[in-house]
């Protein structure tokens, strides 16, 4: 992509910012209403056309206005942009992020909840409160890896924000027994048309200590991308859940859904070591939970 076309698609983005910002702010001001929940939406899809950047889904996703909490895989900055074109949804981010020129207002208008992981006792006011806005209806991303990956493999989940869905169900006012683990997995499965293989998916996935902005030239000259959004099977989070448990379950699919994309094979499911298909659409722990994996 030449100089001049991506100067060019940056204004076009720029222009869909400055038409939009004002009445999304004011939306966020007077109290959510139709602009502030689709505007992101709609700059993300702007931003995806402009630059080639096909997203594709796949599975079973929450309903709409559905309340979720969204365990999810994370490979790259461009995985905001892909999920926040789909439909309405925040994300919980590190604190730093708060502070990046540009990404972090961004962020704040997308109603990010911002965790600081240097302090241990953030997590319980973070889980609060993800746990009112689950309780208010809203669908919040948690990339449950806590990092970024290569594309390849999936890191271990964390389990101490999804502490989160148990506090929607006991937050003031909440009407509500019980809120849906959504697992997701995203994938990059092909670049100008063709297949990825393991070697070439950590040129698109930003990890580690990868500088941003080498990372954003990079992606202007490659080429158009496809993503591919995997929504798993719904796990029914109770107030008696372990969430450790339900932790687990979700990592496994999204993992299983990794090594689907990765290999081209169908992977068998077995996160609890007993069984390996699912009983029905969503997996239900119940009160007791799964035996400890």
């Amino acid at each position: 992509m030449s100089g001049l076309l991506t100067a060019l698609r940056l204004a076009a983005c720029a222009l869909a910012f400055a038409v939009l910002i004002g009445p999304h702010w004011l939306s966020l001001s007077f109290g959510r209403g139709r602009v502030a929940a689709h505007a992101p939406a709609l700059f993300h899809r702007v931003f995806l056309w402009m630059f080639g950047v096909r997203v594709t889904q796949s599975g079973t996703p929450p309903a709409p206005g559905e309340p979720a909490l969204v365990l999810s895989n994370h490979i790259s900055w461009l995985d905001i942009a892909a999920l926040g074109s789909l439909r309405p949804l925040s994300f919980v981010a590190k604190s730093e992020i708060a502070g990046w020129p540009l990404i972090g207002t961004l962020a704040r208008l997308q109603r990010t909840v911002f965790i600081d992981r240097a302090r241990r006792s953030h997590t319980a006011s973070v889980n609060a409160t993800v746990g009112n806005r689950l309780a208010a209806g809203d669908l919040i991303v948690l990339f449950a890896e806590g990092t970024t990956g290569d594309g390849n493999r999936i890191l271990p989940f964390r389990s101490s924000l999804v502490g989160a869905a148990r506090a929607a169900i006991q937050a003031e006012g909440a009407r509500l027994d019980r809120i849906r683990l959504q697992p997701l997995a995203i994938t990059y499965p092909r670049r100008n048309g063709l297949p990825l293989d393991r070697n070439e998916r950590p040129e698109v996935a930003w990890y580690g200590d990868m500088e941003l902005a080498p990372h954003l030239a990079l992606f202007v000259r490659g080429g158009p991308i496809d993503v591919h959004v995997v929504w798993g099977a719904p796990i029914s989070f109770e107030a008696g859940t372990d969430r450790k448990v339900a932790t687990a379950l979700a990592e496994a699919q999204v993992r299983a859904a990794m090594r689907r994309a990765v290999t081209g094979r169908p992977v068998p499911l077995a996160p609890c070591g007993e069984r390996r298909e699912p009983a029905g659409p969503t997996a239900d722990l119940g009160a007791a939970g799964l035996p400890a994996v």
